[in-house]
C-alpha cells in the first residue's frame, strides 16, 4: 500500500510499546508519520481483550491479515499498533488505524497501564471505536470506567479549579467520534414491544438510571461520561461471524463466503460508515493534523502521562503540542524562505532595491506558511523569533551579496586594465605626453567598466578603489611629462580634482540612498506581517466561535433530552398515583361490601 510520501508499508506496526507497564514511542514508526504529509483520518479501536478489536481493523484496511488475530486466551495485541493505508473514499488523505491492546488482561495486572492506553487511543484519533460483547448492560457500562478517568489524565482548561461541565465543553471540541460495537448479539432490537434501531439501543442504555443498586451506581459515571464527551455517537451490533469453532479460531484464514451473511452484511455497514463518517483529525481552532503533526502530538502525550510534574499541570500536553506546532512551523518558513532566495537570487544582484524585492516576496510568503502551520501563537513569540531568523538570514544575503559583487567587479576590472598595467610595465607613458596616452587608456578602462553588467552594489568602490592605487602612478607620468607646460598642469590638476570630488559624492549619496532603501524596506515588511497576523487572529476568532456554538448546541440537545426524561418520569408517577388510587377505592368497595 503506497502512500503519497512514496513509503509503501505493507503491514502494521507498532506505534507504542509497552513494556514492564511502561509506554514508549516506537522510533520506526515516528520516521513513517514523519514523511506523511497528507492529512490523516484516525481511526483507533479500544475494549476487553479477545473481543475481536483486531479483525474489525484489518477489514478497515481492506484485508483478512495484518493486525494478529490471535487464537488462544493470551491477548496477541500489545501497546498500540499502527497501519496507514490509502484513504479509499477521500483523496489525497491517509487512514490511520491504531490497534490497541486489550484492557483488563488478567496476565497486566495494572489498570492505570490500562487507562494510558485508552486515553491515547481518544486523543489520537478523529474516530474511536468500543469493542464489547454480547450485549450493553451494567457489566459492560462498568467495563467501561476508562472513560470516567480521562479527566484525570488530560485537562483543556488552564486553570486546575475549572469544573467538569467546563471540562467536558473544552474535550468536546478535539474529541473523536464515538462508536459502540457489540460483537455476538443475540438479542431482539425491540423496547417496549417496539422495534428500534441500534443507536435507539445505544441511547436507550445511557441513559438516566436512578436507584442505590451497586450495578447502577458503577455503571452511572459511565453513562454520564459519555453522553458529555461524545456527542456524536454510533451503535453497530455484529452477530456471531460463525458457528465452527474451528474457523473462529483462525479467522485470519478465513474467506468472506464461509462466513454468516448476516455478519458479513453487518461488517460492510460498518466498514462504509467509517469510511464516509470518520473525519480528518483536527486540533483545537480547526487545525488539520498530517502525519508529520501527528508524530509530535503523541510523543508529548507521552510525556505528559509519564511526567508526574507535568500530569499536574493542566492543559500542559495542549501547551507543549502547540510549541512543537509552532516551532515546527517556525523551521518550516525559515526554511522556505532559505530555499526560496537562494533559488531567485543570482548574485550579485545589479541593484540593492532588486535584492530587497526578492527578500520581501519570499518573507511574505514564509510568514504565510507560518500562518498556516502555527497553532494558539497569541503572543506571537514564536512569529517574532521567526522574523528574528529571517533578519539574520537577510543580514547574510545582504553580505553575500556585496562579497560576491565585490569579487566579481574586481574580476572584471583586472581583466580590463591588463592593457594599461602592461603598459606601465613597459615605460610605453614615460615620454613625453605620456601623461596624455596615461590619461587616455584610463579612461578606456573606465568606459569598459561601466558597460560590464549586473556589477551590483560594490561597483563604484571597487572602481575608487583601483584608482586610488593608481593615484601614485599618475602622479610620477605627470612629473615626467615634461612636455606640458606649467599652466597645463595645474589646469589637469584642478579637473583631476574636481572629478575625484565628484565620484567621492556619488559614493556617499549611493550609501545614503541604500539606507533610505533598506529603512522603507523594513517598513513595508512590518505592515504585511501585521496585516497577516490581524487575518490570522480574526480567522481563529471565527473558529471559536463556531466551535462554543456547536459546544452549546450539544448541551441545549442534552438539556432537552434530560426534559424529556424528566417529563417521562412525571407521567409514569402520574399513572402510578393514579393507579393507586383506583386499588385503593377498589379496596374500600371490597371493605364495604363484606361489612
Amino acid at each position: 500500500l503506497t502512500m503519497a510520501s512514496g513509503y509503501t508499508m505493507m503491514d502494521p506496526i507498532c506505534l507504542v510499546e509497552n513494556q514492564n507497564n511502561q509506554l514508549t514511542v516506537n522510533p520506526t514508526a515516528l520516521e513513517i508519520l514523519d514523511k506523511m504529509s497528507q492529512p490523516v483520518v484516525v481511526v483507533a479501536i479500544a475494549g476487553v481483550y479477545r473481543t475481536g478489536k483486531s479483525y474489525l481493523m484489518n477489514r478497515l484496511a481492506g484485508q483478512n491479515h495484518g493486525f494478529p488475530l490471535g487464537s488462544t486466551v493470551r491477548s496477541e495485541t500489545k501497546g498500540i499498533w499502527m497501519w496507514c493505508v490509502p484513504h479509499p473514499s477521500k483523496p489525497n488523505h491517509t487512514l490511520v488505524l491504531l490497534d490497541t491492546e486489550g484492557l483488563g488482561d488478567v496476565e497486566k495486572g495494572d489498570s492505570k497501564n490500562d487507562s494510558w492506553i485508552f486515553a491515547l487511543a481518544v486523543l489520537l484519533s478523529s474516530m474511536f471505536v468500543y469493542n464489547s460483547m454480547n450485549t450493553i448492560n451494567h457489566q459492560a457500562l462498568e467495563q467501561l470506567h476508562y472513560v470516567t478517568e480521562l479527566t484525570k489524565l488530560i485537562r483543556a482548561k488552564s486553570s486546575p479549579t475549572s469544573g467538569e461541565a467546563d471540562d467536558s465543553a473544552e474535550f468536546v471540541s478535539f474529541f473523536p467520534d464515538f462508536v459502540w460495537v457489540v460483537r455476538d448479539f443475540m438479542l431482539e432490537l425491540k423496547l417496549d414491544g417496539h422495534t428500534i434501531t441500534e443507536d435507539e439501543y445505544l441511547e436507550n442504555a445511557l441513559k438516566f438510571v436512578s436507584g442505590e443498586n451497586s450495578k447502577i451506581q458503577h455503571s452511572k459515571m459511565p453513562r454520564e461520561y459519555i453522553r458529555k464527551f461524545f456527542p456524536k455517537r454510533k451503535c453497530f451490533t455484529f452477530e456471531r461471524p460463525t458457528n465452527n469453532i474451528s474457523l473462529l479460531q483462525h479467522m485470519e484464514g478465513v474467506s468472506e463466503n464461509q462466513l454468516e451473511s448476516r455478519f458479513q452484511v453487518q461488517t460492510k455497514n460498518f466498514c462504509n460508515y467509517i469510511f464516509t463518517a470518520a473525519k480528518t483529525k483536527t486540533l483545537r481552532e480547526g487545525i488539520i493534523v498530517t502525519g508529520n503533526r501527528e508524530s509530535p502530538l503523541l510523543q508529548h502525550v507521552l510525556l505528559h502521562f509519564s511526567s508526574c510534574d507535568e500530569a499536574q499541570k493542566p492543559g500542559s500536553w495542549l501547551v507543549s503540542t502547540a510549541v512543537v506546532e509552532n516551532l515546527a512551523a517556525m523551521q518550516k518558513a525559515a526554511n522556505h524562505f532559505s530555499e526560496q532566495m537562494a533559488q531567485r537570487v543570482n548574485f550579485p544582484t545589479d541593484t540593492l532595491q532588486e535584492l530587497l524585492d526578492l527578500h520581501t516576496a519570499c518573507e511574505r510568503e514564509a510568514v504565510a506558511i507560518f500562518m498556516e502551520h502555527s497553532f494558539k501563537d497569541d503572543s506571537q513569540v514564536f512569529q517574532k523569533k521567526l522574523q528574528g531568523i529571517i533578519k539574520k538570514k537577510k543580514k547574510n544575503f545582504l553580505l553575500k551579496n556585496e562579497e560576491e559583487s565585490l569579487k566579481y567587479c574586481q574580476a572584471q576590472l583586472t581583466q580590463l586594465s591588463e592593457p594599461l598595467m602592461e603598459g606601465i610595465l613597459r615605460g610605453t607613458f614615460s615620454v613625453p605626453g605620456g601623461y596624455i596616452l596615461y590619461s587616455e587608456e584610463m579612461n578606456k578602462v573606465e568606459q569598459s567598466y561601466e558597460l560590464v553588467p549586473r556589477k551590483g552594489v560594490k561597483a563604484m568602490e571597487v572602481l575608487q578603489n583601483f584608482k586610488q592605487s593608481q593615484a601614485a602612478t599618475k602622479e610620477s607620468i605627470m612629473q615626467a611629462d615634461k612636455t606640458l607646460t606649467a599652466g597645463e598642469k595645474a589646469l589637469k590638476g584642478n579637473k583631476n580634482k574636481t572629478k575625484k570630488r565628484e565620484s567621492i559624492r556619488n559614493m556617499l549619496e549611493g550609501i545614503q540612498k541604500k539606507n533610505e532603501q533598506m529603512l522603507e524596506e523594513e517598513k513595508k515588511i512590518h505592515e504585511v506581517n501585521m496585516k497577516q497576523l490581524i487575518e490570522k487572529m480574526e480567522m481563529e476568532k471565527f473558529q471559536f466561535m463556531a466551535e462554543q456554538e456547536m459546544i452549546l448546541n450539544l448541551k441545549r440537545i442534552e438539556k432537552e433530552n434530560l426534559q424529556c426524561l424528566e417529563e417521562k418520569y412525571k407521567k409514569m408517577i402520574k399513572k402510578l398515583q393514579d393507579e393507586l388510587k383506583v386499588l385503593e377505592e377498589k379496596m374500600k368497595e371490597t371493605k364495604c361490601t363484606i361489612l
